[in-house]
């Protein structure tokens, strides 16, 4: 199980990577066509939707890396039984309130796919794409919340708390 939820994590993070390195391409094709006196049709709202999925795609591997900015004036301070205590709360509630919201964008994306929306730019992208890998960000991190909620139910710490990341609390 660990080696499986690895690879999601490890693929959600390289999806992300392609998705700036795209941004990258982008704006670098843009400049170049400027030079030649052309342009190209699109672009901006390209690497807009990139931008989009790369963010939502990085949710999960940040959160195991330890990178997601995290309040810990409260939680360093506590120990033993509080401490546990008050992490499995923020847990909880993140993985509730992600699950809601990827509940939902996943419901929006459906929606989007069945309509048949377009994107009103100079290009007419069907919205479920970018909406999809957003999406997909999401779950990824419903799971990463929920493989570090079970970590420390089981008495063990959540995956932040060894990414040698620590908040300066």
């Amino acid at each position: 199980m660990r080696t499986a939820l690895f690879i999601l994590y490890r693929t959600a993070e390289i999806l992300g990577a392609v998705a700036l390195a795209a941004i990258a391409v982008l704006i670098i094709t843009q400049v170049g066509s400027r030079l030649v006196g052309r342009m190209v049709p699109g672009a901006d709202e390209l690497a807009g939707y990139c931008m989009a999925a790369s963010f939502f795609l990085m949710l999960g591997p940040a959160l195991r890396r330890g990178s997601h900015i995290r309040v810990g004036v409260l939680v360093e301070r506590l120990h033993g039984a509080p401490r546990r205590a008050f992490e499995l709360a923020c847990l909880t509630f993140g993985t509730a309130l992600s699950a809601y919201f990827a509940w939902y964008w996943l419901r929006m994306t459906y929606d989007s796919y069945d309509f048949g929306d377009l994107s009103q730019g100079v290009l007419p992208i069907p919205l479920w794409i970018p909406q999809a890998l957003m999406a997909a960000g999401l779950v990824v991190l419903v799971i990463a919340l929920l493989d570090d909620l079970v970590t420390v139910l089981r008495g063990g710490d959540a995956s932040y708390q060894h990414a040698g990341m620590q908040s300066e609390g």
